[in-house]
Protein backbone atom coordinates (compact mmCIF):
# COMPACT_ATOMS: atom_id res chain seq x y z
CA UNK A 1 0.00 0.00 0.00
CA UNK A 2 1.03 3.64 -1.23
CA UNK A 3 1.92 5.82 1.85
CA UNK A 4 0.23 8.87 0.98
CA UNK A 5 0.68 10.43 4.19
CA UNK A 6 4.36 10.70 4.48
CA UNK A 7 4.91 13.26 6.51
CA UNK A 8 4.35 15.06 10.47
CA UNK A 9 2.09 17.84 10.78
CA UNK A 10 3.97 20.45 12.76
CA UNK A 11 2.39 21.20 16.24
CA UNK A 12 2.14 24.84 15.71
CA UNK A 13 0.54 24.41 11.90
CA UNK A 14 -2.62 22.32 14.10
CA UNK A 15 -2.73 24.35 17.00
CA UNK A 16 -3.03 27.39 14.61
CA UNK A 17 -5.86 26.07 12.57
CA UNK A 18 -7.64 24.43 15.68
CA UNK A 19 -7.32 28.20 16.86
CA UNK A 20 -8.67 29.90 13.93
CA UNK A 21 -11.63 27.51 13.76
CA UNK A 22 -12.69 28.10 17.27
CA UNK A 23 -12.18 31.72 16.77
CA UNK A 24 -14.40 31.63 13.73
CA UNK A 25 -16.86 29.26 16.34
CA UNK A 26 -17.19 32.22 18.57
CA UNK A 27 -17.49 35.03 15.98
CA UNK A 28 -20.37 33.05 14.73
CA UNK A 29 -22.50 31.63 17.89
CA UNK A 30 -24.29 34.01 18.71
CA UNK A 31 -25.92 33.88 14.47
CA UNK A 32 -26.22 29.87 14.57
CA UNK A 33 -29.06 27.76 15.96
CA UNK A 34 -29.27 24.11 15.92
CA UNK A 35 -32.14 22.48 14.24
CA UNK A 36 -33.26 18.39 15.25
CA UNK A 37 -33.79 15.89 12.67
CA UNK A 38 -37.82 16.59 12.14
CA UNK A 39 -37.10 20.38 12.03
CA UNK A 40 -34.49 20.02 9.42
CA UNK A 41 -36.58 17.30 7.38
CA UNK A 42 -39.68 19.71 7.53
CA UNK A 43 -37.98 22.52 6.19
CA UNK A 44 -38.44 23.61 2.75
CA UNK A 45 -34.55 23.16 1.62
CA UNK A 46 -32.87 26.10 -0.75
CA UNK A 47 -30.36 25.08 -3.24
CA UNK A 48 -28.47 26.31 -6.03
CA UNK A 49 -31.31 25.67 -8.10
CA UNK A 50 -33.77 27.30 -5.63
CA UNK A 51 -31.69 30.21 -5.48
CA UNK A 52 -32.41 32.65 -8.22
CA UNK A 53 -36.08 32.07 -7.87
CA UNK A 54 -35.60 33.12 -4.35
CA UNK A 55 -33.29 36.15 -5.49
CA UNK A 56 -35.72 36.84 -8.04
CA UNK A 57 -39.05 37.06 -5.61
CA UNK A 58 -37.28 38.96 -3.33
CA UNK A 59 -36.49 42.07 -6.07
CA UNK A 60 -40.13 41.72 -7.40
CA UNK A 61 -41.43 42.07 -3.57
CA UNK A 62 -38.90 44.88 -3.46
CA UNK A 63 -39.82 46.55 -6.30
CA UNK A 64 -43.54 45.87 -6.84
CA UNK A 65 -44.24 45.29 -2.64
CA UNK A 66 -48.27 45.93 -4.09
CA UNK A 67 -48.17 42.02 -4.50
CA UNK A 68 -46.77 40.93 -1.17
CA UNK A 69 -49.48 39.81 1.14
CA UNK A 70 -49.87 41.79 4.19
CA UNK A 71 -48.54 38.68 6.22
CA UNK A 72 -44.95 38.60 4.70
CA UNK A 73 -42.48 40.42 6.59
CA UNK A 74 -40.20 41.84 3.21
CA UNK A 75 -37.67 42.84 5.65
CA UNK A 76 -37.83 40.17 7.00
CA UNK A 77 -37.00 38.02 3.80
CA UNK A 78 -34.40 40.60 2.86
CA UNK A 79 -32.41 39.58 6.25
CA UNK A 80 -32.94 36.22 5.59
CA UNK A 81 -31.50 36.00 2.24
CA UNK A 82 -28.77 38.00 3.19
CA UNK A 83 -27.88 35.94 5.94
CA UNK A 84 -28.02 32.75 3.91
CA UNK A 85 -25.85 34.18 1.55
CA UNK A 86 -23.04 35.43 3.99
CA UNK A 87 -23.30 32.00 5.86
CA UNK A 88 -23.23 29.85 2.43
CA UNK A 89 -19.70 31.77 1.67
CA UNK A 90 -18.56 30.62 5.10
CA UNK A 91 -20.16 27.14 4.54
CA UNK A 92 -18.98 25.99 1.41
CA UNK A 93 -14.87 26.64 2.18
CA UNK A 94 -15.69 24.52 5.52
CA UNK A 95 -17.59 21.61 3.35
CA UNK A 96 -14.40 21.02 1.36
CA UNK A 97 -12.44 21.11 4.49
CA UNK A 98 -14.13 18.71 6.18
CA UNK A 99 -14.34 16.44 3.78
CA UNK A 100 -10.99 16.85 3.04
CA UNK A 101 -9.80 16.64 6.23
CA UNK A 102 -11.81 13.17 5.96
CA UNK A 103 -10.45 12.09 3.33
CA UNK A 104 -6.76 13.07 5.14
CA UNK A 105 -7.47 11.32 8.37
CA UNK A 106 -9.58 8.25 6.82
CA UNK A 107 -6.09 7.85 4.86
CA UNK A 108 -3.70 8.30 8.15
CA UNK A 109 -5.58 6.57 9.64
CA UNK A 110 -5.65 3.49 7.60
CA UNK A 111 -2.02 3.53 7.30
CA UNK A 112 -1.41 3.65 10.76
CA UNK A 113 -4.07 0.89 11.36
CA UNK A 114 -2.19 -1.43 8.83
CA UNK A 115 1.60 -0.97 9.95
CA UNK A 116 0.09 -1.72 13.55
CA UNK A 117 -1.52 -5.10 11.68
CA UNK A 118 1.91 -5.43 10.06
CA UNK A 119 3.73 -5.15 13.74
CA UNK A 120 1.32 -7.39 15.42
CA UNK A 121 1.61 -10.26 12.82
CA UNK A 122 5.43 -9.83 12.86
CA UNK A 123 5.75 -10.36 16.93
CA UNK A 124 2.47 -12.79 16.83
CA UNK A 125 5.08 -15.07 14.04
CA UNK A 126 8.01 -13.94 16.53
CA UNK A 127 5.86 -15.76 19.34
CA UNK A 128 4.84 -18.60 17.68
CA UNK A 129 8.36 -19.18 17.03
CA UNK A 130 9.50 -18.55 20.75
CA UNK A 131 11.48 -15.89 19.82
CA UNK A 132 12.12 -13.97 23.87
CA UNK A 133 10.52 -11.18 24.62
CA UNK A 134 7.82 -11.16 21.81
CA UNK A 135 5.32 -13.61 24.09
CA UNK A 136 4.48 -10.98 26.88
CA UNK A 137 4.09 -7.95 23.76
CA UNK A 138 1.61 -10.44 22.03
CA UNK A 139 -0.11 -11.37 24.70
CA UNK A 140 -0.92 -7.71 25.33
CA UNK A 141 -1.52 -6.69 21.67
CA UNK A 142 -4.10 -9.61 20.99
CA UNK A 143 -6.51 -8.50 24.03
CA UNK A 144 -7.83 -6.18 20.86
CA UNK A 145 -8.80 -9.43 19.21
CA UNK A 146 -10.23 -11.55 21.99
CA UNK A 147 -14.02 -10.66 21.24
CA UNK A 148 -14.12 -11.49 17.31
CA UNK A 149 -13.77 -14.73 18.28
CA UNK A 150 -13.27 -17.60 15.18
CA UNK A 151 -12.63 -16.01 12.10
CA UNK A 152 -13.54 -18.32 9.25
CA UNK A 153 -11.48 -18.91 6.40
CA UNK A 154 -13.28 -16.89 3.77
CA UNK A 155 -11.69 -13.79 5.68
Amino acid sequence: MENKINYQLPDTVAEEAANHINEAITLLKPYLIALNADERMALPKMSDGTAPFVEKCLDYSNSDPQFAPPFLDVEGFKNDMDSWEKLMAVLRPVQQLVLNLDDTTTQAGSESYTAALTYYNSVKQAAKLSIPGSKAIYEDLRKRFASNGPRSSAE
